[in-house]
């Protein structure tokens, strides 16, 4: 299919601006949109449950995203309070928010927590407004979040939070989803974009590893990994993440 303008496209489908648009190396079955122009700051926000779910599932895409120019900001929906054994909330939060600043130091991505608590998020009249009001502050071209199909409750809740922020803000972004631990955690996951990761691979690995508490070095042989080299194969380059596009195209118009 040959490109359209950005005009074009608007009429057809809404928002255009997608993982295309952000000129990331990118295997993708979506149009191919305009470049973004350089003269303007873009933002992304990459949304996850826990402290390491951005880093975890898509930081190779973050730091691609950051050293071309972009503002990424990594929001985090709790400061992962639960998340290690032996610890009160709140010491686990004091580690976990320290681990995540110093990962996103190494992305080049801004932190931002919000305020539900780990193994306890809630989907509310009030959460919907939360996050609703966070991503219309923010206004971002892109957002990236968890795939609602997964094992972990938050991880499903914050899905689902911005996804009706979405909806609600008349899809006025690109909407992708990323994969965290797919066969552990994400379920029936099948990429429609693909990200090279190979010449950042271990920048972002570096970030990962930021999260001591979570016993990174273990998890990533379990999972990660084989993730990443498992999507690179899909793409015929040495390491890969993948995403699933929300497609932007209202139902009427098929």
């Amino acid at each position: 299919m040959k490109n359209i303008s950005r005009r074009e496209a608007i009429k057809v489908a809404g928002s255009t601006i997608g993982l295309t648009a952000f000129g990331l190396p990118v295997y993708s079955s979506e149009r191919k949109a305009e470049r973004l122009s350089p003269d303007k700051k873009h933002k992304v926000l990459v949304i996850g449950a826990h402290p390491d779910d951005p880093e975890t599932g898509c930081g190779g895409t973050m730091i691609l995203l950051a050293k071309a120019g972009y503002e990424v900001v990594s929001v985090y929906l709790t400061r992962g309070e639960a998340g290690i054994q032996g610890k009160t909330h709140d010491e686990a939060a004091q580690i976990r928010t320290a681990e995540a600043l110093k990962a996103c130091e190494i992305i080049g991505a801004k932190p931002v927590f919000l305020s539900q608590i780990d193994g306890s998020c809630e989907i509310t009249a009030s959460r919907y407004q939360e996050v609703l009001n966070f991503i219309k502050k923010e206004n971002p071209e892109l957002v990236l979040t968890h795939w609602p199909v997964d094992s972990h409750r938050d991880h499903r809740i914050c899905s689902s939070l911005v996804y009706d922020a979405w909806l609600r803000m008349n899809r006025n972004f690109a909407l992708y989803y990323f994969e965290v631990e797919s066969g552990i955690q994400t379920e029936n996951f099948a990429p429609t974009d693909f990200v090279d990761i190979t010449d950042v691979r271990d920048e972002k690995h570096k970030a990962c590893y930021c999260h001591v508490s979570q016993h990174i070095d273990e998890a990533f042989k379990e999972s990660h990994d084989m993730m990443e080299q498992f999507r690179g194969l899909q793409i015929r380059r040495k390491y890969g993440e993948a995403f699933i596009r929300h497609d932007q195209v209202p139902t009427a118009m098929f």
